[in-house]
């Protein structure tokens, strides 16, 4: 029995250990796989902690028969003090060497594409509920072959 309360307390202890350093991961599917320019979907989470550093991704799951080697996008911020911004991104999704960069399976493939430098420290300044919208600035639409679109946001292990 005392063997039995060991190997719990050990594990208890273990997970106590984990320390999880994923805060907001959502994804939406796109409707047919074809993304309009007026579907933006928005991903709304809450920051407590202003003092961390966080990483920003876009998610992105596309078919094969995706036309492009890349995709732009523009992502719209509105703060907890309704402040709003809106910035301009061009997503690399392949390179003539490798192929798609992202992960595949079958003909399906899974992009995670950092939005902010990895090797700098991205803060959040004020705490409070964040939305962020992400829409296609692609000059095809709608942009066929895309299935799902999302957002991760990450606090940096220090």
């Amino acid at each position: 029995m005392t063997k039995f309360f060991t190997i719990v307390f050990l594990s208890l202890m273990a997970l106590a250990g984990c320390d999880s350093i994923d805060l907001y991961e959502q994804t939406v599917s796109i409707k047919g796989q074809a993304w309009k320019s007026s579907t933006k979907p928005s991903f709304r989470f809450a920051i407590k902690d202003t003092t961390a550093s966080y990483n920003i991704y876009v998610l992105l799951r596309h078919s094969a028969r995706y036309h492009y080697n890349n995709i732009w996008v523009g992502l719209a911020t509105l703060a907890p003090d309704g402040q709003a911004t809106r910035v301009q991104y061009e997503l690399p999704l392949a390179n003539p060497e490798k192929g798609w960069l992202g992960s595949g399976m079958d003909d399906i493939y899974e992009h995670r594409i950092a939005l902010t430098p990895l090797d700098q420290d991205f803060r959040f300044h004020k705490a409070g509920t964040y939305t962020f919208s992400i829409e296609q600035l692609m000059r095809e639409d709608p942009l066929e072959q895309v299935l799902n679109v999302g957002l991760r946001i990450e606090k940096k292990q220090r």
